[in-house]
């Protein structure tokens, strides 16, 4: 894919969320790839979440076609279940396709499940997008690429922020889709679906440094929405009620 986005190195955003004491585990179910950070290894419960979430969503999306390929927010002719309706509720407030939700869905799936048996911390980062939960602080690095600021900053998340969703849109790495050409959209907000949805939504917004700023504010005005980061090469916006640290 020469004349495509850079894929990173998993290595690359892995190295995102800071924190000691935890244990690191990896989950690979088909297209899924989660890396965990809980108090012990729950990799067999994960697991079977993993496999919870991808049967409800292509379930779904065999009785609803549109489902895996719309660009808008779609309706639900009938009560769906988790973490579908988290998907679909997302997409309708951050007015993109609910696939845009997939990522951070699925990680607070499993994430919410796991804190039963991890309640000090838990972390699921599923392709760079992460939920967290728990009673540490955490760091989350902002990973953009080949901006000279990425992992340069972080966003410091007290423990009276958890649970978040804490997701990234890319217009110049990864094989997400994104209208933009920031290389980094983050945000946080309440559900790791929203965070997701809202990130894409952010990033389609950004095309260079002169949308920084407006696209902070539309995004930091959707209900749920704590806040955003924009980067673009080297230049940097960010709104709303987040720390950003130096890493």
């Amino acid at each position: 894919m020469a004349n495509g986005p850079k894929l990173p190195r998993p290595d690359e955003y892995r190295s995102r969320v800071t924190g000691t004491g935890l244990v690191s585990f990896r989950i690979q179910v088909e297209q899924t790839d989660l890396f965990i950070r809980a108090q012990t290894d729950l990799a067999d419960l994960a697991r079977d979440r993993v496999f919870t979430a991808r049967s409800r969503i292509l379930a779904w999306a065999e009785s609803q076609p549109d489902f895996l390929t719309s660009l808008a927010p779609l309706s639900s002719p009938v009560p769906a279940p988790q973490p579908v309706r988290a998907m679909l509720a997302a997409s309708r407030t951050a007015l993109v396709g609910p696939m845009a939700a997939v990522a951070g869905a699925i990680a607070q799936f499993v994430g919410e499940t796991l804190l039963e048996r991890s309640p000090e911390a838990v972390v699921v980062e599923n392709g760079g997008d992460i939920w967290l939960a728990g009673t540490m602080p955490q760091t989350v690095g902002l990973f953009a690429g080949a901006s000279p600021l990425s992992m340069k900053l972080g966003l410091y998340v007290t423990p009276d922020r958890l649970p978040a969703g804490i997701c990234t849109s890319s217009g110049t790495l990864g094989h997400s889709y994104s209208q933009g050409r920031a290389d980094a959209a983050t945000v946080a907000a309440d559900s790791g679906a929203l965070a997701d949805a809202a990130a894409t939504a952010l990033g389609n917004r950004v095309r260079g440094p002169q949308d920084i700023e407006p696209a902070l504010e539309w995004v930091t005005a959707l209900p749920g929405v704590r806040g955003g980061v924009v980067i673009v090469g080297d230049r940097i916006g960010f709104l709303g009620d987040i720390e950003v640290r130096p890493l």
